[in-house]
């Protein structure tokens, strides 16, 4: 069976990004991130109300990671340590090798190909580090700019559900994407 341990903290560095744990320090701009519609869109979870809440949110993951069920990074640039977006492995199916990656990144920083870069060095983590066998990731599919991005990264569409996801009113569909090791393509 998978054996993870987070301790110490496996910070990531690429050619632009620095991800690094997350801390109540980012308690504010969590719940910017948690609380923005443009964020938030395809996310179907419900919003950030308070500094509260998002401070409630990191202790949440920083308990998963001392539990190692799950390992989140706050996506910073050197230039700038504040979080400015986030990554995370989480969902194990440590009997079968299997994660489930998520993320979601400021605004002002979309389509400029950081994602990209953070999804890379994650995906290299869990499948060198970790030694996961198949990463997953589920999405709206009506959020192309999240598609592409798998898509660029060799993941493939595994599932279409209709209508399994109820949020806020309303039967959802979602589309299950995944990536084998095997298939997998670093990107210094």
């Amino acid at each position: 069976m998978l054996e993870v341990n987070f301790t110490p903290f496996p910070t990531l560095t690429t050619s632009r990004l620095i991800l690094r744990n997350v801390t109540l320090n980012d308690a504010p701009e969590m719940q910017f991130m948690r609380s923005d519609e443009r964020v938030m869109r395809y996310i179907d979870k419900e919003r950030a109300k308070s500094l509260k809440e998002a401070e409630e949110f990191i202790l949440l993951i920083n308990n998963l990671e001392k539990e190692n069920n799950a390992v989140t990074w706050a996506i910073c640039t050197p230039e700038n340590s504040k979080l400015q977006g986030t990554i995370c492995l989480w969902n194990f199916k440590k009997p079968h090798y299997r994660a489930e990656v998520g993320y979601a990144l400021h605004p002002d920083l979309q389509g400029k190909g950081l994602m990209n870069e953070a999804l890379n060095a994650v995906l290299n983590y869990g499948f060198n580090t970790i030694k996961l066998h198949s990463i997953e990731a589920i999405v709206n599919p009506a959020n192309d700019a999240s598609i592409g991005i798998l898509k660029k990264n060799n993941f493939k569409q595994e599932a279409y559900f209709k209508e399994n996801f109820y949020y806020n009113g309303k039967f959802l569909d979602s589309a299950v994407y995944s990536l084998l090791a095997r298939d997998f393509k670093f990107n210094k």
